[in-house]
Formats: C-alpha cells, sequence, structure tokens
C-alpha cells in the first residue's frame, strides 16, 4: 500500500510525522508527504529519520467569488448543527477589516436560507463544481499520477490547501480519508474543507457526532482509530513522578504541584485572572499544603499577557511549551519539539492537581489520573463565556461523568483544590470513563489503527 499524507500544519505534523505514523506508513508500502510550505522538512532536526518522498502543498488563493460561497457554507452549517458551539460562534463579533467584515456579514446573511442539511447539502455541491474548474485541480491530478498512491490521508479536515488534491483524487479514483483532528471540530467549526471518502475518527462516541452531523456520511465510511497525540503517554515503564517533575523545574519536591494550563487569548482571555486568583488563594493560604502553582501557556501564545501576574506572584513556576515556530511563519506552522513532548508527559503526570478552563488538557490530565479543576466563573459576569463553555456539546460529558470538579467562584476554587490535594482519588471513575468515553482505542496503538484502515481503504 502507498500513502499519500497531507500535512497542512503543525498539529498534523505533530500527530502523524513526529510520532509512530509516517515511519508505519513507509514500512506498509511507502509514503510520500506534502506538506504546508511553512512547515520544515525532513532536514529538521525533530524530524524522523527515512520519512520517504517530501514535497510541498501547492498554494491555493481563494477567488472573490468562492471565497464568499465558503463562508455562506461555513456558516450555513453551523446554522444547520444548531449546537451550543454553533450558537455561540454564530453570536460572536466578525474581526477584519471593515471589507473583511463586510464580506463575512453578506455570507451570514446569506446563509440563512441555507441553514438545514439539505441546503448545506446544496452549496457544498455548488462550492465543489465551482472548485473543480480551477486549474490547481488540473495540476493536483497532474501530481497524484506521477506519485501513484493507492490511498490518501489528511491529517487535518479543514485547512482549504488540500482541497484541490482531494478533488484531483476523486477524479482519478484515489479513495481519500481524513482525520478528524480535535473533539470539539465537528460540533463547533464549520464545514470540513473538502469532499473525503472516509472518516478516521477518536471513538465511538465521535462516530455518532459524525452520523448525526453528516447524516450523508455512511458507517462504512467511518472508522475508529484513537487519535496519535496522546500515544506518547503510552511510552513503557511507570509514569513520572512529581520528584522528576520538580527535578526539570528546579522546585521543592516536597510541595504539592497545581498546573495552570492556559488557552489561547482568544478563547481564554480572563487566563490572567484566574490565575491570579489561584495563585492569590494560595498566597492567602486558603489551599491547603502551600503548592507551587506551575503556569503552562498554549503552544500559540507568546506568554506576554501573563507578564502583569508573573510581576506580582514572583513565586510562580513557568512551564512554558517548547514549540519550534519558524520566524515569520504563521502560528499553523508551529509545531512541538520531542523535548516538549516529553516536558507535557511529565506535567502531566507529575502535577497533583490541573485547573484550565474547559481545554482538551482535561483529558490529558485524566488520561494519567491527575484531577482536574474547571474554571467556572468569568472575570466579568456578563460575558457568561464559562456558562457557555461548559454547556458545548463535545465538554458537556466531561461535567456529565464527573471526571472534573467545576468551580463557581474563587471559594470554590480553594476548596476543590484542596479537596483533590487531599484525596487525589476522588473523581477517579469519572476521569475513567472519559478515557473510555473520548477514546476508542487503547493509548499507544493510534498509529496502528490508522494504518489498519488506510490498508482497508485502500482494497
Amino acid at each position: 500500500m502507498k500513502s499519500l499524507l497531507l500535512v497542512p500544519d503543525g498539529v498534523s505534523l505533530r500527530n502523524f510525522v513526529l510520532g509512530r505514523t509516517a515511519g508505519l506508513l513507509a514500512e506498509a508500502g511507502g509514503v510520500t508527504v506534502w506538506a504546508d510550505p511553512s512547515l520544515p522538512g525532513p532536514e529538521d532536526p525533530h524530524a524522523p529519520e527515512d520519512l520517504g518522498d517530501w514535497d510541498v502543498l501547492d498554494p491555493y488563493p481563494e477567488r472573490l467569488a468562492e471565497a464568499s460561497l465558503r463562508r455562506t457554507l461555513e456558516y450555513a452549517h453551523l446554522r444547520a448543527l444548531d449546537t451550543p458551539g454553533a450558537r455561540f460562534v454564530l453570536a460572536l463579533p466578525i474581526p477584519g477589516t471593515s471589507r473583511s467584515r463586510a464580506l463575512r456579514m453578506a455570507a451570514r446573511t446569506a446563509s440563512r436560507p441555507f441553514g438545514t442539511l439539505e441546503g448545506v447539502q446544496r452549496l457544498v455541491a455548488e462550492h465543489d463544481r465551482v472548485a473543480a474548474r480551477r486549474p490547481e485541480v488540473d495540476g493536483a491530478a497532474r501530481r497524484l499520477a506521477a506519485v501513484g498512491p493507492d490511498v490518501v490521508l489528511c491529517a487535518h479536515q479543514r485547512p482549504l490547501t488540500v482541497l484541490p488534491v482531494i478533488l484531483a483524487a476523486r477524479r482519478l479514483g484515489i479513495p481519500t480519508a481524513t482525520f478528524v483532528f480535535s473533539w470539539d471540530n465537528l460540533t463547533t467549526k464549520g464545514r470540513m474543507a473538502a469532499p473525503f471518502d472516509h472518516y478516521l475518527v477518536w471513538s465511538a462516541h465521535m462516530a455518532a457526532e459524525l452520523h448525526r452531523y453528516y447524516p450523508d456520511v455512511s458507517p462504512d465510511r467511518v472508522h475508529i482509530v484513537g487519535t496519535p497525540q496522546f500515544d506518547p503517554y503510552a511510552a513503557p515503564g511507570p509514569p513520572p513522578t512529581r520528584a522528576e517533575l520538580a527535578a526539570r523545574l528546579g522546585i521543592d519536591p516536597g510541595r504539592s504541584i497545581v498546573c495552570f494550563t492556559a488557552g489561547d487569548a482568544g478563547t481564554c482571555p480572563d487566563d490572567p485572572y484566574h490565575l491570579s486568583v489561584l495563585l492569590e488563594l494560595v498566597r492567602a493560604g486558603r489551599v491547603e499544603g502551600d503548592p507551587h502553582v506551575v503556569l503552562r501557556t498554549a503552544p500559540v501564545d507568546p506568554g506576554g499577557r501573563f507578564d502583569g501576574v508573573r510581576e506580582r506572584y514572583p513565586e510562580l513556576i513557568d512551564a512554558a511549551p517548547n514549540w519550534a515556530h519558524p520566524e515569520g511563519r504563521p502560528w499553523q506552522a508551529a509545531y512541538p519539539t520531542p523535548d516538549d513532548i516529553d516536558a507535557l508527559c511529565t506535567l502531566t503526570a507529575g502535577a497533583d492537581v490541573n485547573v484550565n478552563m474547559a481545554s482538551t488538557m482535561s483529558i490529558d490530565f485524566a488520561l494519567r489520573d491527575t484531577p482536574v479543576v474547571n474554571l467556572g466563573f468569568d472575570h466579568h459576569p456578563e460575558d457568561r463565556r464559562a456558562a457557555a463553555y461548559y454547556g458545548f456539546t463535545h465538554y458537556r460529558p466531561v461535567v456529565e461523568l464527573g471526571a472534573v470538579q467545576v468551580a463557581a467562584d474563587a471559594a470554590q476554587l480553594a476548596e476543590q483544590v484542596s479537596g483533590y490535594l487531599r484525596q487525589p482519588e476522588l473523581d477517579r471513575a469519572g476521569r475513567r470513563a472519559l478515557v473510555q468515553l473520548e477514546l476508542g482505542v487503547e493509548v499507544g496503538r493510534s498509529s496502528d489503527e490508522v494504518v489498519a484502515a488506510l490498508r482497508e481503504i485502500s482494497r
């Protein structure tokens, strides 16, 4: 089986190239990688050896008519979803320049008559028909014919740059598949970028969401493979300890460690406020045991918005992500170094409690059986972000399963963190239930399942 792997961003690079997947595909019959030109190639010191052929994805600049049609489709898809997350996104102010806002507002208005599953399908057919006439599709077809893959796998279902390749593969009769890379993508994001033949999902839970929101996708085109992003947690040997984390950070291993994992500035603008609240609670003795507080910022966040917190609370310990971000390139090109993957494995296992706001990190820490407290209050109550986030379709099961505790105010934050420090086994059953729901494949086996699914598809 010869595979073509499309890698449109740094997260895709992490999941499918820096891990085991690309190497397994090479062993299974050969792999050719087409990556976004902003990403590093095999010459990068962090890239695995023997990647096979490597080339770049051709650019796909949108024309005005196509961009308007795509944005209309995205808004229509969100209307058809009608999930709490989709309604939240539709209610957000439109960013950008005055021209960009005007175009997006026009698309949002034009989407209203198409806000049903049937209306979305009409827009999909029209968008694909228009895109199929682009010369980029002819160029992709020529490149595909030269490579001769048995199957095409896209490592991320939303970047538009993959559309010409997928349309060209359909023209040539080459089966295509995409990986749904995040647990919220089916219920809070716009339409997928291209008409893929097959879909690789994390679990039966995600498969059910796909069937619900993409009813045109038949069950035989959906494959449960887990997700490679958690495979590093399956490293042989016992998980790291607090002492190992303390040694990495240069702190006292005799004190407990509370890890605050932040989101990006757009999603979690209150992170500096929440971190200040936590640090003040610890300083005032309202959190038992005088724990260290460790901050891990989001990889796409430069972290400068926390400078004021660092000045007021010099006891804060920084554990900033060690991601490579090529100078002058967009944040989508950033990707984790092996050192950062190791650091995250140590952090999730060595910390005593995690604090975050409705983050995927709740799964990371649950995999390590590390308790999680979620922040359920806003700096400005009128914002109501917390109330919205914990009602999102993808996150609601986290709370309903009892995998986390949600602090409604500062007093509850102190109580819940202290409670977990006293009894780390609290809510263990909920954490296990969350992992079982979200991850349909044993951690460490996802890359193997991806290859097995592609073998089946290529037949």
